[in-house]
């Protein structure tokens, strides 16, 4: 019978894109790096994860073209899926900051404010990958990270569970629900996240600001 009726598959949830950053003369890894292990701004009293340290960055203008070129991959990603023709809107990166886990750490399911969100792994340790490899369970394993849409699960794909690579970037709206989980290898995880808002959003911020 299969082969005799064609038939298709409605698909529907949440955008989430993942590209690998550039490698250019302007190394934003190596950048955000830097930036990062440099900041002293503590931000863990604003974030959700059980983490050895995390940091807001001291100046997100240095990064600024590459997240605005990064958001407009966004759009045209979302428009291409949705097949929408409308103007997409103009997005602001709001807050920045870098997680250093350590094992053990964790970030339990949260999900974050404004428009959209994003991640970017930047050091993934040997020892890590190799723990991650060996690992037999069900669910993304040490230091893997899930999304997760919706309640139930029941003929439905609800959840992406991976464990990632370096330079891969995830973003996806603010309001989906994710976690990191436990390692027990003695290295440090690195990444950054942000959140991001949208053109009208800032207009009704600076309106509120007059």
């Amino acid at each position: 019978m299969q082969d005799k009726i064609q038939y298709g598959v409605l698909q529907w949830g949440p955008c989430v894109i993942r590209f690998k950053i550039p490698i250019d003369v302007h190394d934003v890894q190596l950048l955000l790096l830097k930036e990062g292990k440099a900041s002293k701004e503590d931000a863990s009293p604003e974030l959700a994860g059980v983490l050895d340290k995390e940091v807001h960055f001291r100046d997100r203008d240095k990064f600024k073209d590459f997240f605005e070129q990064s958001f407009s991959l966004y759009n045209h990603a979302f428009g291409s899926w949705k097949k929408s023709t409308k103007k997409p809107p103009k997005y602001y990166l709001e807050k920045l900051w870098c997680n250093f886990q350590r094992p053990n750490d964790f970030n339990p399911p949260h999900s974050h404010g404004g428009a959209l969100s994003f991640v970017i792994f930047l050091q993934l340790p040997e020892e890590l990958k190799k723990e991650n490899q060996e690992y037999k369970g069900l669910s993304a394993g040490p230091g893997g990270i899930t999304f997760l849409y919706g309640d139930g699960d029941s003929y439905a794909i609800n959840k992406h569970s991976f464990f990632p690579e370096e330079r891969d970037m995830y973003v996806f709206p603010a309001w989906v629900k994710h976690w990191v989980y436990p390692y027990q290898s003695d290295c440090t995880r690195i990444s950054v996240s942000g959140n991001v808002i949208d053109s009208m959003k800032l207009n009704q911020m600076e309106k509120n600001d007059k």
